[in-house]
């Protein structure tokens, strides 16, 4: 599901098989039994009950494809959050646990490389030869299918390529560098050996041109606060590995930031285009339709003619996605578990648990600018898992036991079912 994510891209079937891994999952966890929730599912169980209630406001059938491909999106990133909680627990190597997630980070710098290096790379995909012309001819389906590098404006004399593989959008790109980058430094943190730990060094440095590139303000802004966080905390109490580790991570996007023109770039995109304009004018537009359904919106971003921007009302940002689509109570439900989660990991002690406890952080910021919906989503729910395992270990309320029959990739799914069958010893616990 994660480490061959490449793969997935060059298919076509990146966005379309990540609810497929995450049934897999699911099956694996109820033929395993025993698998204990971890907290904040039950507010993201109301937020997936408003969820579908909502789909009552769908304006046609045509919208239930991309109502039903949220849903599961929304679904996948709670099961993935309870299979890594589970295997936080009951493993007592960690730096197993966040395995895939690091081998997705280094898939996302091996793809944003090949923006940068080959901006203008393009493909028709297997999948998107296989769906019917009226559908694959669907720019929100064509964006999910299609492969290209990055993303850019085909009408533009002097183009800005921002790097977006595998997502669809530049700004994926960004939130989910940021929220992944944190699962990193603590996966080294937590004392990882071997070649991966050379990958993973190399790989960090090798991130930050791509990332830099796809200007995505948002990203900065969200990264930022959080290491400001992350290092504050880490002064206050006394916690030198954290610390200097923040401090690592600050020079060397400082040494980058004097190699790459970051401000020019983001000022020239900015000069070319309407970004500010368009977003605002869509965010004011939610505010006023939310006023004929406060509670359980419209199902689904809708294209109208009232502003300027050439983009549905209800996108641009999964703060304004969720109030428009799914009603005030599914945005309080949904802000909620990221900051129920945010308070438990907080008094995290060790260098790694305080690494991975600011990623909720890094989401509540991306909220007002980002989709938080896709495998961005998923990603800040996986690292969140195993930042709650830590913060239990601290306590004393959970431990690593015995390992039980659980996969530590994706890669060894199909082998895993018979193992989950038989059980383990301590499987049922």
């Amino acid at each position: 599901m994660f480490g061959l994510v490449p793969v997935w891209w060059i298919f076509g079937v990146f966005y379309f098989g990540w609810p497929v891994f995450g049934a897999l999952l699911l099956i694996i966890m109820i033929t395993r039994g025993g698998v204990p929730l971890p907290v904040g599912s039950g507010v993201w169980l109301i937020f997936l009950a408003l969820v579908v209630v909502s789909a009552t406001q769908l304006a046609n059938l045509s919208s239930l494809l991309t109502f039903a491909l949220r849903l599961v999106f929304y679904l996948t990133a709670l099961i993935v959050c309870c299979y890594v909680y589970t295997m936080s627990r009951e493993r007592a190597t960690l730096t197993v646990v966040l395995g895939p997630l690091c081998a997705f980070f280094v898939a996302l710098v091996l793809l944003g490389w090949l923006g940068v290096l080959v901006p203008r790379f393009a493909m028709t995909t297997p999948m998107e030869l296989l769906l019917p012309g009226g559908l694959a001819g669907h720019p929100f389906i064509r964006d999910m299918v299609h492969a290209e590098a990055t993303e850019f404006s085909a009408r533009s004399l002097d183009p800005i390529y921002r790097p977006a593989a595998p997502f669809a959008y530049t700004n994926t790109f960004g939130s989910t560098y940021a929220i992944m980058l944190p699962a990193v430094v603590a996966c080294l943190l937590l004392g990882v050996r071997g070649p991966a730990r050379t990958v993973l060094l190399v790989a960090l440095p090798l991130s930050l041109p791509p990332a830099f590139l796809t200007l995505n303000r948002g990203m900065f802004l969200s990264l930022g606060v959080g290491l400001v966080a992350l290092g504050l905390r880490a002064a206050v109490r006394g916690n030198v590995k954290a610390l200097a580790s923040t401090l690592g991570v600050l020079a060397i996007g400082g040494v980058a930031a004097l190699v790459i023109p970051i401000g020019e770039l983001i000022e020239r995109r900015v000069a070319v285009s309407n970004t500010n304009t368009d977003r605002l004018s869509l965010y004011l537009e939610v505010l006023r339709w939310v006023e004929r359904s406060p509670l359980l919106g419209f199902g689904t971003p809708l294209q109208v003619d009232t502003v300027s921007a050439n983009a549905p009302i209800g996108t641009q940002g999964q703060l304004w996605t969720v109030l428009f689509s799914h009603g005030i109570p599914a945005l309080v439900c949904f802000v909620g578990w990221f900051l129920l989660v945010l308070a438990v990991c907080w008094p995290a002690r060790s260098a790694a648990a305080q690494w991975l406890s600011i990623v909720p952080l890094i989401a509540l910021v991306q909220l007002p600018f980002y989709g938080l919906v896709n495998q961005n989503l998923t990603a800040a729910f996986y690292a969140t898992a195993v930042a709650l395992a830590l913060v239990e270990r601290q306590r004393g309320t959970a431990g690593p036991a015995p390992a039980p029959a659980l996969v530590a990739a994706a890669p060894a799914l199909a082998a895993a079912a018979p193992v989950m069958a038989g059980r383990s010893p301590g499987a049922g616990r």
